[in-house]
């Protein structure tokens, strides 16, 4: 098929990194640079602070070039830097776009602690902030965009109770994201709001549930690997955070030679998740178009960059707690998909991944099978 602007930005970086962890679970990429003096800044710049690259490919390959352009759109400078992990790097980026007088600040934080000392910094200058994908606990942004992360976990929590409805008793192990990242806490609540029942009820039984510290895959396959073995090398069913952890689990099960025959779910539909789907090996995913996120995060930063707190509230109509601050952010939560065999096509067509890439090696026919090409 024909790839969008975006998808061959994605392909590109994917050539240079090596898969290994969370987000789009490509692992560490020399990309560190500022999009800053873009062209189209009449109205003054939006900065945006990125968290890394070492666990997610998605940053610069999606997020960096999707806000550009629709800041841009707007005739606003998009000063979007990436901060590569380091807490102080990220503090001192924040620094030089407060000291430059950016309208807004866009912050896709490390942890809380920093992206809440950036936003009160941000707020004693004047300048609103936005936490884009992850809430800061216990912060002060103005708004919050993500994607609805509860929902994300129903959606895995509802798969691997959907494939074990023929095996009552079937026993689960789940393994987490990393306990710093809130949406990592939302994923795991939304599981257990679909799971929960069913385990107090005997229908089905979980074995251990886990946190992987940073979201490390080889972490949480080693992990995974503990627990399946304590557990006589019998399980059921899976609930791995996203598509990273869950390529660490498959190569686990291969060992046990389990794979195929125990569900997995994951998140962020990468390439090797869906190839992983593809081949069996993987249950589902589940789906988070960036595009959606980015845009919506360019028309709030814009209506605040204008001083139009009734445009931005019109943007954000939805809310989210924050248990820590004891408030109520105003948000934009947007809807995950769930992603299986049958409808791998649809992220295809929507230009996240090329069929060229997808569709190589092994999985070509099931790719002929299902019309993606």
């Amino acid at each position: 098929m024909r790839m969008t602007r975006y998808a061959a930005v994605a392909v590109a970086l994917a050539g240079l990194l090596t898969l290994t962890a969370c987000g789009s679970n490509s692992s560490s990429s020399s990309s560190s640079g500022s999009s800053g003096g873009s062209s189209g800044g009449k109205n003054g710049t939006v900065g945006v602070i990125l968290p890394e690259t070492a666990t997610s490919a998605r940053w610069e390959g999606f997020d960096r070039p999707m806000l550009t352009k629709a800041l841009n759109a707007a005739g606003f400078d998009a000063d979007v830097e990436n901060a590569q992990g380091d807490v102080q790097k990220f503090s001192s980026l924040a620094d030089g776009m407060i000291a430059k007088g950016v309208k807004v600040l866009v912050i896709a934080s490390i942890n809380s602690e920093v992206g809440n000392a950036v936003a009160n910094k941000a707020h004693k200058a004047g300048i609103p902030t936005i936490d884009y994908d992850r809430l800061n606990l216990g912060g002060s942004s103005d708004y919050y965009v993500s994607f609805d992360n509860v929902k994300v976990g129903e959606l895995q929590g509802q798969a691997v109770a959907d494939a074990l409805k023929s095996k009552p008793g079937g026993q689960v192990i789940e393994i987490e994201g990393a306990p710093t990242d809130n949406n990592a806490t939302l994923f795991h609540q939304g599981e257990e709001n679909v799971l929960k029942p069913l385990y107090d009820a005997g229908t089905l039984k979980l074995v251990a549930s886990q946190a992987i510290d940073g979201w490390d895959n080889q972490k949480g396959g080693q992990v995974f690997e503990q627990l399946l073995t304590g557990n006589g090398n019998k399980v059921d069913g899976v609930v791995a955070a996203n598509d990273g952890l869950a390529g660490a689990i498959v190569t686990v099960l291969k060992k046990n030679g389990l794979n195929g025959k125990v569900p997995v779910t994951g998140q962020d539909a990468t390439t090797d998740g869906l190839k992983a789907i593809l081949r069996g090996d993987q249950y589902m995913t589940v789906f988070k178009p960036i595009q959606q996120e980015a845009d919506s995060a360019a028309k709030l930063a814009v209506a605040l960059a204008k001083g139009d707190k009734a445009a931005a509230d019109a943007i954000a109509t939805q809310s989210s707690q924050d248990p820590k601050g004891n408030r109520t952010v105003k948000s934009v939560l947007l809807t995950p998909q769930t992603v299986t065999k049958d409808n791998v096509k649809m992220v295809v067509d929507q230009g996240y991944v090329t069929a060229a890439d997808l569709c190589s090696g092994d999985v070509s026919a099931d790719c002929t099978q299902l019309g993606i090409k």
